[in-house]
């Protein structure tokens, strides 16, 4: 998404992170396999893995999960109704999305990491219009 925005020239319009909701790999790099797959289509990682965090629901308009466990999770943290209502799914934005989540890449090896990329970048694509539609309708 980062990368999409770069290229728009909307970098400094929006604030983009990632985030997990399991402690497990909290400070940890990055998978290989993921940093390799980006970096094939000329695209940069950065950070280490954090945690998502009941007060970073202040900071962002949207809250993006990549399956339904997540966004379970993620619903639950939120105390307020306003904070829930700013979660969603990442797959909500893909018009052509036959099921609703990203699945693990973790399982699929290689491909897999393709695969979850090429998902994650029809539906950041379909988040760009959305976001480039309510900046134009300001």
């Amino acid at each position: 998404m980062k990368h999409l925005v770069e290229e728009a020239g909307l970098a400094d319009r929006f604030r983009i992170e990632s985030a997990g909701t399991s402690a497990h790999f909290e400070g940890g790099p990055r998978d290989g396999r993921s940093e390799s797959t980006a970096n094939d289509r000329g695209i940069s990682l950065e950070g280490r893995a954090r945690l998502f965090r009941r007060e970073d629901f202040a900071r962002f308009d949207y809250v993006l999960a990549m399956d339904e466990r997540n966004r379970a999770n993620l619903v639950a943290l939120a105390e307020r109704e306003e904070d829930r209502a700013k979660v969603a799914l990442l797959r909500d934005f893909d018009p052509n999305a036959s099921e609703a989540s990203v699945p693990d890449p973790y399982t699929g090896g290689v491909r897999g990491f393709e695969e979850v990329f090429e998902l994650c970048e029809v539906a950041c694509r379909g988040l760009m219009a959305e976001l480039v539609a309510r900046l134009a309708d300001r």
